[in-house]
């Protein structure tokens, strides 16, 4: 401000010129990861990839409420019917609103069924068909921790296909295995009924949640490691529907998917398969993150892919 000022005071004819922004479209690369968004992996959970999704959120143009100040300059408040807003405030709407979206479309749908349905269906790429970018300084491309699955697709997320779908007994099975107590179960579930057995309400813990994405966190002292991971699809397409998997090849590693095919007679047929992922080499490289993507092509005339991201690594802070 002193500066300001002084330069008031300095200059016997000051003058100043106001410039608008032009909006310019077709921008790209397009769209990006912001330098603040949060970052995987879960520090609570880190055998399910986080983040799940991308969603727009950085200068968001949005209304905004005309009693609350909006700016402040050094004369005056400033208040206005729309604001440009930045971060998860901005995203969540967006992605909030692609989920209502599916829901009144379909209305029988769970909300881990909406999930995958945004997840399989994101984009990987940005405009130009290249790896979504960090916009940090040097522009890299991102990882499965940085973006997910990619950019919500609302359009596509309408027909996913297929979903990876969950229930409150698979929760319950996930909270077992992370040795959470009976009690402290009840309390989370809110509930005084098991989900499962009547005596035991953890007869069945796993961590292999029926997740519409895949983290292989590979000791970083061993070789010769196989880690298998097993998830179910639900046919929310055509009535009779083939897919064929396809998998990225991963440098030093070798994944394989049994079986390769799944052939829904009907729709809501469930069919079941297992997605193995072996670290044969005798030396890790240490550290490493590489991010891949288990593919699942309609064949027989249908037009949909579902797509999982995979990430492998071997980083000790997982």
């Amino acid at each position: 401000m002193i500066l300001y000022q002084n330069w008031l005071v300095c200059n016997t004819r000051p003058t100043a010129r106001l410039k608008f922004e032009i909006t310019k479209l077709d921008a790209k690369p397009a769209p990006t990861v912001t330098e603040f968004s949060s970052r995987g992996p879960s520090p609570t959970f880190p055998s399910v990839l986080k983040p799940d999704i991308m969603g727009p959120g950085f200068r968001i143009l949005t209304t905004w409420p005309v009693h609350v100040q909006a700016q402040s300059s050094y004369f005056q408040d400033l208040y206005t019917s729309f604001n440009l807003l930045t971060g998860t405030s901005m995203a969540c709407p967006h992605l909030d609103g692609v989920a209502t979206l599916i829901k009144k479309a379909h209305p029988d749908w769970s909300p881990a069924a909406i999930r995958s349905a945004m997840m399989t269906t994101s984009d990987a790429v940005d405009h130009s068909g290249q790896p979504i970018q960090d916009s940090g300084p040097d522009q890299s491309p991102t990882t499965g921790f940085d973006m997910g699955a990619g950019q919500v697709s609302p359009n596509k997320a309408l027909e996913p296909g297929l979903v990876y779908d969950l229930n409150s007994s698979d929760y319950v099975n996930l909270l077992c295995a992370m040795n959470f107590t009976t009690a402290q179960i009840r309390a989370i579930t809110r509930s005084h009924h098991s989900t499962g057995s009547c005596n035991n309400i953890c007869a069945t813990p796993s961590l292999d949640l029926n997740y519409p994405s895949f983290i292989a966190n590979f000791a970083a002292d061993r070789s010769n490691q196989v880690l298998e991971f097993r998830r179910t699809l639900t046919n929310v397409g055509c009535e009779m529907a083939t897919y064929k998997a396809s998998v990225t090849s991963f440098d030093g590693l070798e994944v394989r998917v049994v079986p390769t095919v799944l052939a829904f007679k009907a729709k809501g047929d469930m069919l079941g398969f297992k997605l193995v992922i072996e670290y044969a080499m005798k030396k890790m490289r240490n550290p490493f993150l590489k991010l891949g993507y288990l593919r699942w092509i309609e064949v027989g005339g249908g037009n949909h892919v579902v797509q999982s991201p995979i990430v492998a690594t071997n980083m000790n802070s997982l």
